[in-house]
């Protein structure tokens, strides 16, 4: 063979695996609205960026007639490119190819481009379409799962991973995203879940949709497995690359800054009418969030889960920041199990990232009741507290109104580490609310009391005047500042300047044992 015949072969083995599985199930995924795996490679990277891995790789498999099904890439495309100019790692399952179902081949072929990303420094973004298993080839298949949680472990807090799940994900399938930063999913066409409607079905009698048990709106509203429910799988690549603007490439590379495009020193003379003067009367935490931070930077993540806890990435000055907020409008903002998961997980990725984190507190206290008890609130809030403690990253606290008892430590407190916590005038910082501290502190003197309902307001107003004000935790030092809220956005952005170079040493340890 001549060389030109040689570079012929080549192109058609080229062409020949880029068709995947062939016309007829290219149009298959199509009728089904969903891309195929190049297509979704193509349009999230940036334009002749993509440089593929292990084109030609087949399986080795020669059992139930597989010898005979030697398709190229088998099953999943794989290589590395840029977005917005900056080098991602990237796999994408081929659902045209075996359903896109995971063998041996092609478990190496996602672990070597997870490997070279962490050889490199840069994040991983897996795009998840797949059966499961590749039954044929038994537990060596289950062995290639087992290797990519592996690799998922080791790179976790090392380089920023996301997963877009955009068809079904079962079984062992869904431990890998389970493990990465944040997780995408597409309504109506993507499922999660370790054992499908059929075997819910026969094994305990219930009978349940793909939807209802492992759909997007399900994961991302109830169970909190996925971060994000979008409309379309162009959406969740849009916002995966704007998710990656905010974050750095790996755990040694501070978060990039963007030119500024609002001015430091805008003040927020707004916020005075945010905040009711009403104690119990709520307000939306996103309208304090957009005011402080970049106009129109506000990425808010978990949006539809544990919704008395907002989080999400901003940037401030241009720089990023991540967001945690007490949520008024929802449960008055209260500490639950669920907030507590959802705010830890976020304040260890942000802390991991080198991602300074800013804490808006209105928090009246963590959930009362038997089923948060039960539940393990106690375990649970104290995922929460750990995680902040644990931070070495710049910690920066708003107190906007409520402070009271243990959640007023937790989020973010002077005592557990935060470096600088200034309250607005409106704060009540306290062990509890003035209404549970008078009836236990004049308990008796009521119950002798002839007005009884008077005396109670009477006494609730004094205690509100004595304690319930910032200005006692600013006395003993808790508190670095009272500032009114229309300076609220030139004191952060002053304090995040000067706290970027900040360092600190924790205990060397192998690792702390956060109460999972």
């Amino acid at each position: 063979m001549t060389m030109d015949d040689r570079i012929e072969e080549l192109r058609a083995k080229r062409a020949e695996a880029e068709q995947g599985g062939g016309d007829e199930r290219i149009a298959k995924q199509h009728d089904k609205g969903k891309l195929t795996a190049r297509e979704r490679i193509e349009y999230f990277l940036d334009d002749g960026s993509f440089h593929e891995f292990d084109q030609f790789r087949t399986h080795r498999n020669h059992t139930f007639g597989m010898e005979e099904q030697q398709l190229l890439t088998d099953g999943v495309v794989t290589g590395y490119g840029e977005v917005n100019g900056r080098t991602v790692f990237v796999f994408a399952h081929d659902f045209t190819v075996f359903g896109g179902s995971l063998g041996e081949v092609f478990a190496e072929k996602i672990c070597k481009v997870m490997d070279k990303a962490m050889e490199v420094g840069a994040p991983v973004v897996g795009l998840n379409d797949s059966a499961g298993a590749r039954i044929q080839e038994g537990v060596g298949s289950l062995g290639g799962f087992g290797e990519i949680f592996q690799r998922n472990t080791d790179a976790s807090g090392v380089i920023p991973q996301i997963s877009a799940i955009m068809g079904p994900c079962a079984g062992g399938a869904v431990y890998s995203p389970a493990i990465t930063d944040f997780v995408f999913m597409i309504k109506d066409t993507s499922h999660m879940f370790i054992t499908g409607p059929d075997v819910v079905e026969t094994v305990t009698g219930e009978q349940v949709s793909f939807e209802e048990l492992g759909g997007a709106v399900t994961h991302s509203a109830t169970s909190g497995a996925a971060h994000f429910a979008v409309d379309s799988e162009q959406q969740a690549l849009d916002e995966i690359a704007l998710l990656l603007s905010y974050l750095p490439q790996n755990n040694v590379e501070d978060p990039p800054r963007l030119d500024p495009w609002d001015d430091p020193d805008r003040r927020t003379d707004e916020l005075a009418a945010v905040v009711p003067n009403a104690p119990k009367k709520p307000y939306d935490a996103v309208d304090v969030i957009d005011a402080v931070v970049d106009e129109s930077s506000f990425f808010e993540i978990h949006e539809r889960f544990a919704k008395n806890l907002v989080v999400g990435f901003a940037r401030l000055d241009g720089h990023s920041v991540g967001i945690v907020a007490n949520q008024p409008r929802v449960n008055a903002g209260t500490l639950d199990i669920e907030a507590s998961e959802k705010g830890a997980r976020f304040v260890r990725f942000c802390d991991a990232f080198n991602i300074p984190i800013l804490t808006f507190e209105d928090v009246p206290g963590f959930m009362p009741g038997t089923d948060q008890e039960h539940g393990g609130i106690i375990r649970h809030g104290a995922k929460l507290l750990y995680a902040y403690a644990e931070a070495t990253v710049p910690l920066l606290t708003v107190i906007t109104r409520k402070a009271y008892g243990g959640a007023y430590c937790v989020m973010s407190s002077k005592h557990i580490g935060g470096d600088v916590n200034y309250a607005w005038p409106t704060a009540e910082i306290a062990v509890m609310g003035p209404k549970g501290a008078v009836n236990i502190l004049y308990r008796e003197e009521l119950a002798e009391s002839d007005t009884p309902e008077a005396d109670r307001e009477e006494l609730i107003e004094e205690y509100r005047q004595e304690f319930a004000n910032p200005y006692t935790a600013a006395d003993r030092g808790f508190l670095d500042d009272v500032i009114e809220p229309g300076e609220t956005r030139q004191r952060l952005v002053n304090d995040l300047d000067m706290l970027l170079s900040k360092r600190e040493d924790k205990p060397s340890k192998k690792h702390g044992n956060i109460p999972i």
